[in-house]
């Protein structure tokens, strides 16, 4: 008889729970709580602050069958590990299952590790601990305040705005960020000026050799030892004629070589960064990738293998065994001429971490990109190969430059006696200066892995030296203007939440899915705009709550999330410090702030549909033209950036029910052609100028046989037989994605709950209950509470 396993793992998802359960012995068994199983319920504030904060947890509804099947393994079980992640949010979790389980304080082993790999976990499992209360603490203290916030302030913003806005502790400021920078570039003058370049040769003696003779550029920076500003055409003209008169010789060279030190391995913040920069990938891509990497991926032969190490992290560090590893890999790949005498230590001047000790790195340096890469999407092989990249490169030699700076003054022909001679009555010509700077690769250390940047403007010299005579070829004058801040985009809005100590590594990318998914700003062209109604709110928010809208106040609640971690103040204190200022500045904002939704503001439009004034209103996307005679008449109109309706886009083409012009609308969904007729013609097409389209499905209608076919509504996609309206039968959306849920094998698919919500089940049900309000591996850390 096969002997029964006796201890219980338990891990946060299924995928994780298959790399760990291949390393562990028959005496374990690794089951997947799916994340949270414990939380606050949503519809109400469930903090009751005048009882020490005492927080209201329940098992999160979809997780009960799930907490069922736990408890009664949990019960058979000698000992629980719980292996949940290192951070607070894993530690969160695993306090959470000992509660929503019961388990005995005696049984309960909290096992933590940095990489999925057999040497790590077999590790970790020698040394079990007990939960940390303390970082469950500052988890709890954390997830309180925002709850506080969210919860009493949102309601607020109901009743002064529009039904559906929110406010977050840590999202609002970050949305005040870009609303700043955004009237910074609204009140930005620019301001005119010129940059002159000059193209010159060495002047050659030898005439075999004239046709070798390379140009380069020097930029104009002095006149007669001054700094030169050129702010017009004029100007630039005058002085242009000058140098075209004049001759030029090498004044000064300074020759240096300069090293380009390699750069650190990732932190979570610099790996957001460069995954926008160099990938185009958003930051919540870039961490759902990462856990995907980081939790195991089956890479033939050795199964699933855990291919980097944990991604929520701000430390530099690197294991002394990892260190080993790569650097053993340099000098058998790269020569020993790329190996440094010592590892290379990145110091960081960040304070405190979130829990993680090491910086972001492949586990295993001999796992290639190009090894892996056939086992790999390919969003998951441009990740990897950057993670990979950036950490050989880390400890790699610098790379060497020879840097030249090159002076150049000009000269005029009779410069000497004619000039200094007292009877002179025209004024000598100034004497100008101008710049070249040559780079040149000596050594390409690191570069080598981590890839060459070229400096802007960047040359190489010709062999030059001092008092050498130069023959201009060129003069060109370019006009400039002076450049407001740049808008943020996410990689350098993530730099700047770090630099400010807002927020931590774990919750950026779901504080610019948030700031986006509320209207409050909006990304074109990879750059954030402020939005009508993030100006709006903002502007509230800072009027009435200044304390929480200061940038270094939210730093410093940080900071003490930080000191609750190492147990240097208790986390009531906390929120106590917090709460009591902020209960008196709700109290007087539920009294002074002023509402946008009393009268509306007069226009001087009418209505098309019953003549009745338009008047502008307010809405959970910002202003808006709507009908006086609401809710009898329901006609709306949008607005341009200026305040003025916002002109329907003509186009040439002509409905076919009515013969009226067909215009270019905007629906939640996107842009359509529509009659312009509406809505006494309700006619409709694609931009293509045909009927929407449906897209064929390999599934068969059950009711009828016919095909069935994935069509578009005002709610979404959904499926349904192209049989309509013969036949009426809808079917759930399939996702692609399989049911997480262990031993299940059914595929998940798209359903709509009698409110009209999306959520995502099982396609087996009843067989199998899972749902999910999203699709599994997309992190909730870091998410603020609104009320919904």
């Amino acid at each position: 008889m096969a002997k029964t396993k006796k201890n219980l793992v338990i891990v946060e998802s299924p995928a994780k729970a298959k790399t760990i359960g291949k390393y562990l012995g028959s005496s374990f068994f690794v089951r997947s709580s799916m994340g949270h199983v414990r939380d606050l319920p949503e519809k109400k504030l469930s903090v009751d602050v005048e009882n020490n904060f005492t927080p209201e947890y329940k098992i999160i509804p979809s997780r009960k069958k799930l907490i069922t099947e736990l408890l009664a393994d949990s019960k058979k079980a000698d000992a629980v590990y719980l292996a949940s992640d290192l951070d607070r949010e894993g530690e969160a979790i695993a306090w959470h299952l000992t509660q929503a389980l019961e388990i005995p304080d005696e049984k309960v082993r909290r096992v933590t590790f940095n990489e999925i790999t057999k040497d790590a976990i077999l590790e970790a499992f020698k040394h079990p601990f007990p939960v940390n209360m303390s970082k469950v603490n500052a988890q709890q203290a954390r997830r309180i305040l925002d709850r506080l916030v969210g919860y009493q302030i949102s309601p607020l913003l109901w009743k002064k705005i529009s039904k559906g806005l929110s406010a977050g502790r840590v999202q609002s400021v970050a949305v005040r960020l870009i609303v700043e920078r955004e009237k910074e570039i609204k009140d930005f003058k620019p301001q005119e000026y010129w940059k002159i370049t000059a193209e010159l040769k060495t002047i050659s003696e030898d005439t075999e050799k004239a046709g070798d003779v390379k140009t380069f550029k020097a930029i104009l920076q002095k006149s007669d030892n001054e700094n030169l500003e050129i702010k017009n055409e004029s100007q630039a003209t005058d002085i242009v004629n000058e140098l075209q008169k004049a001759g030029y010789h090498v004044a000064n060279i300074k020759k240096q070589t300069k090293r380009n030190n390699a750069p650190p391995p990732f932190t979570t913040s610099l790996l957001q960064q460069q995954a926008s920069t160099r990938l185009q990938f958003s930051a919540k891509k870039t961490m759902l990738i990462a856990q995907q990497l980081y939790e195991g991926v089956d890479i033939g032969a050795e199964g699933a293998v855990g291919l980097i190490t944990y991604m929520r992290t701000d430390s530099f560090h690197i294991s002394e065994q990892a260190l080993i590893s790569c650097r053993k890999f340099i000098a058998d790949t790269y020569g020993n001429s790329y190996l440094p005498e010592k590892p290379n230590v990145h110091a960081s001047d960040k304070k405190g971490t979130q829990g993680a000790h090491e910086a972001i790195r492949p586990t295993g340096v001999e796992h290639t990109p190009e090894s892996v890469k056939n086992f790999l999407t390919k969003d998951q092989y441009r990740l990897y190969e950057l993670i990979w990249n950036r950490f050989v490169a880390s400890q790699m030699k610098p790379a060497l430059y020879a840097v030249t700076d090159v002076e150049i003054v000009t000269q005029y022909a009779g410069d000497t006696e004619e000039m200094l001679s007292s009877e002179r009555t025209v004024a000598p010509p100034k004497q100008y200066l101008l710049k070249a700077r040559g780079r040149e690769l000596l050594f390409d250390g690191h570069t080598r892995v981590s890839g060459h940047e070229m400096e802007k403007d960047e040359q190489i010299l010709p062999t030059l030296e001092k008092d050498q005579q130069l023959e201009l070829v060129s003069v060109v004058p370019t006009q400039h203007f002076t450049q407001p801040p740049p808008r943020f985009s996410e990689a350098s809005l993530v730099k700047t939440l770090e630099k400010m100590g807002i927020g931590r590594p774990s919750t950026y990318a779901a504080i610019i899915s948030t700031i986006q998914d509320r209207g409050y700003v909006k990304q074109e062209k990879r750059a954030f705009y402020a939005t009508e109604l993030g100006t709006l709110v903002t502007e509230k928010l800072i009027e009435h709550f200044p304390k929480i809208m200061d940038v270094k106040f939210t730093s410093h609640m940080e900071d003490e999330l930080d000191k609750i971690e190492v147990e240097k103040i208790g986390w009531l204190d906390v929120l106590k410090e917090f709460y009591g200022p902020f209960k008196v500045d709700l109290e007087k904002a539920g009294g002074e702030m002023k509402s946008v939704k009393g009268t509306p503001e007069e226009s001087n439009q009418t209505c098309t549909l019953c003549g009745q004034p338009m008047v502008i209103r307010w809405g959970r996307h910002g202003k808006f033209l709507g009908c006086s005679a609401f809710p009898t008449c329901k006609n709306t109109l949008p607005l341009d950036e200026k305040g003025e309706p916002a002109p329907p886009e003509t186009t040439d083409q002509k409905c076919e029910k009515c013969g009226s012009a067909m215009v270019v609308k905007t629906s939640r969904h996107g842009k359509f052609l529509a009659c312009s007729a509406y809505p006494a013609c309700k006619n409709a097409k694609s931009l293509t100028g045909e009927t929407p389209k449906v897209e064929p499905t390999n599934e068969k209608c059950e009711k009828c046989g016919s095909p069935m076919v994935i069509r578009f509504s005002k709610k979404g996609r959904f499926m349904g037989c192209s049989a309509y309206p013969k036949c009426r039968n809808l079917k759930s959306l399939p996702t692609g994605v399989k049911c997480p849920k262990e031993g299940c094998g059914g595929d998940l698919v798209q359903r709509r709950s009698k409110k009209g919500g999306i959520f995502f089940g099982c396609s087996k049900y009843p067989e199998c209950d899972y749902i999910a309000k999203e699709l599994p591996n997309v992190s909730d850390v870091g998410k603020e509470d609104a009320p919904g």
